[in-house]
This record gives C-alpha cells, structure tokens and sequence, in this order.
C-alpha cells in the first residue's frame, strides 16, 4: 500500500458561534481580532485544517491539525514540504513518517508550533489508514480500551452577567453533566467571586474546574488557588505563562488543588521537561497539536510520574474529536475530557454519524479506523462561503 494523494482543506466556518462567547474586542470587518481579556488573537469563525490521504488501495484517511488561526499556513507546509516526502511511502510505517517529518525541519528550529501542528494532521490520517486497512478502530491499535464512555466536563459557561451564567450552568447540571470548567483569567478577586457563587449555586459535590488563561504571575496565581481551593475547585489551569516551567512548578508546590498545564505543547520533549520538575499535577495535551502517536508517548511519559492526562479539546472538529476520543478510551491513566458544546454542534455538521455526547460522558466511535467520515458535500459546501 502506497499513499497517492494528498487533499488539504483549510477550513474556516464562518456561521458558526464567536468561540468562549463574545468580546468588546471583536471586529466584524477582518477575521482576526486580539480578545484583550486574554492577550491572545482570536477569529471570529470557526477555523481547523481537515486532511484527506488516499492510497493507491482505495483506501483513505482523514487528519485535522487544531488551527484556531491561520489554518492556510499548516496547510501549506503540508503542500509544499511534506507532500512530495510522503507520496509513494507506505503509510502504515506510522512512527517512522513522524519521526521523518520532525527530523526535517529540527535543526532548523522548528520543534513546535505550525510545523508540528502539520505532523499532527498527518499523522492522524496514517492511523485512520491503518484502522481502515486492518478493519479495527484506532483504540484497538492503540492497545484495547479502559473505557467505551468517556467522561466530559463542560468547557465554559459563556454568559456576560451572574444570572445568565447560574441558569446555564444549572442546565447544564439538569442534563446529567457533573462537571464543568469555568473560564477565568478577570483578576485574582473577580474569578475568585465567579467561582464563589457557581459553587454555592451547583452545590458541594458539584465537579468545578477554572482556566486562568496564563494571566497570573506566581504569587498571583497561588492567592488565587488559595482561594479556588477553599471551594473545592478540582483544578486551576493555566496559571502562569506557558514557558515559564520553573514559575509554575513552584505554583504546584504552593497549592493542595491540583495544577493543570498543556495545551500550547506540542511534543514528549516538551511535556519531559515539565513533569522533571513537577510543574503539573494533571497534563492536558491536545490531539490536534500531538496528533495519536505522540499523545500516546506522552501519556506513557506522564504515567511514570503518576500524572493523569485530561486532554485539552477546544476548536478542533470532528476528526479532532474523534481522535481524541480513540486515545482517551486507550491510556490507562486519562481523566476527564474536554466538551465544547457549540463546536460539537458545528463538528458534526461536517461528519456523516454524529459524535454524541449525552450525560456528561461521550459515546466511543466504533468501526474501522476513526469511526467517522467527513461529509464532502457539505464541506465542499462550508468551503466555498
């Protein structure tokens, strides 16, 4: 089996919710605006790259890189450097293609970033291939499932006033989910006052988690897990800057309430040096940052520091989903997983089966591969407004 064709689709839906709700700094007249709560830039659609490799077989894969900006650029590294690698090879040879692929850029410094972010959408198809051509689901190739429901916390209570988050949050809770994560970042004292009265409102048992956003310095950080930890809050994520490895680990020292770190890594070499200096207590890779394989080496990596992994899960659209879904049911030492209500929504639009996610747990894609398809139609559709 040879890998023939190579089909990149950067994608941006442009109907679809403002992610984590609305902001005074969103622009209507360019697709890119800097969300001044959290210094980050943002787009007001939707954005991933979808991949699509085809073998001289018949059979085909779908990958997706996360790429909540700028999707055209992981794109184009695929067009233009990896394409011409990758055709002819037999795709099964999975980790030898990644390791080929980061090899090609590193000395040059790219170890991170859009140049991974490629990898990932690779790789991710190479697995789907291989499922397909073995007729098992990708958590079988991975080594069997722990688990065929997968428990979510919701991520977000997008809502402006204290009213409006209570009620959302309540229903929320009205449909069977248990947990949800409150996105913070507003200063010590506000999230300390929004996490106060989302506990006093969803009661004691209630599983509260908070993302600060990276806004903290140290000692800002610990006031406020100090705080956080005085209502039972299960983690507190992002606290610091994300290459500030020694400012974090010494947050974690400080604080009884777990500490929870990495969505914006991207390799086991990275994730290495945080958990040598204890500066989680819970990893958060992204699949679509990772891609499988490397997920799984840093899962395997984590496990030998007793680290649980509760894998980060944001924009990314139904193949992202997906795959995340396979690895989660695979590593022995997950925890919870991300859920992202108006994304799942449009994700699906673009798969011919729907992902479910009912109840605070998601449903295992079974069948060959990924167990699930991308509608071209409609993303032919989605392509072309």
């Amino acid at each position: 089996m040879k890998i023939q064709s190579i089909e990149v689709y950067p994608l941006k839906i442009r109907k679809g919710p403002v992610y984590l709700g609305n902001s005074s700094g969103l622009r209507q007249d360019n697709d890119y605006y800097i969300r001044p709560e959290y210094r980050s830039i943002y787009s007001r659609n939707l954005e991933t790259l979808l991949v699509k490799i085809t073998t001289d077989s018949g059979i085909y894969g779908w990958g997706e890189a996360l790429a909540p900006v700028g999707p055209e650029v992981t794109g184009e590294i695929i067009n233009r450097l990896f394409a011409p690698f990758l055709i002819g090879l037999d795709p099964r040879n999975i980790d030898v293609i990644w390791n080929k692929l980061y090899d090609s850029m590193r000395e040059r410094g790219y170890f991170s970033g859009f140049m991974v972010d490629a990898i990932t959408a690779v790789d991710v198809a190479l697995w789907d291939i291989l499922g397909k051509s073995v007729g098992l689901p990708v958590y079988q190739l991975l080594g069997g499932a722990y688990r065929k429901e997968i428990p979510a916390y919701v991520s977000g209570i997008p809502r402006e006033t204290k009213e409006e988050r209570i009620q959302l949050a309540l229903e929320w809770k009205a449909k069977g989910f248990q947990a949800i994560k409150l996105h913070l970042g507003y200063g010590v004292h506000k999230d300390a006052e929004i996490a106060g009265y989302m506990r006093e409102a969803l009661g004691g048992r209630f599983r509260l988690m908070v993302d600060a956003h990276w806004q903290y310095s140290v000692s800002e950080a610990i006031q406020l897990g100090r705080r956080l930890e005085k209502l039972g809050i299960e983690f507190l994520e992002a606290p610091t800057a994300p290459e500030d490895v020694d400012g974090t680990a010494e947050v974690a020292r400080a604080l009884d309430m777990a500490v929870a770190i990495g969505e914006a890594k991207r390799t086991r070499y990275q994730f290495k040096d945080r958990l040598l200096k204890r500066a989680a207590d819970i990893l958060q890779p992204d699949v679509g940052r990772t891609g499988i394989t490397e997920m799984r080496k840093i899962a395997n990596l984590a496990e030998s520091f007793n680290i649980p992994i509760a894998p980060h899960l944001s924009v990314g659209q139904g193949i992202c989903i997906a795959a995340t879904l396979h690895n989660s049911a695979s590593i022995s030492n997950f925890l919870i997983l991300e859920y992202q209500p108006t994304v799942m929504e449009i994700a699906n639009t673009l798969l011919k089966k729907p992902i479910v996610c009912e109840s605070g747990y998601y449903q295992l894609p079974e069948g060959p591969g990924l167990g699930v398809d991308i509608n071209e139609d409609k993303l032919r559709e989605l392509m072309s407004e």
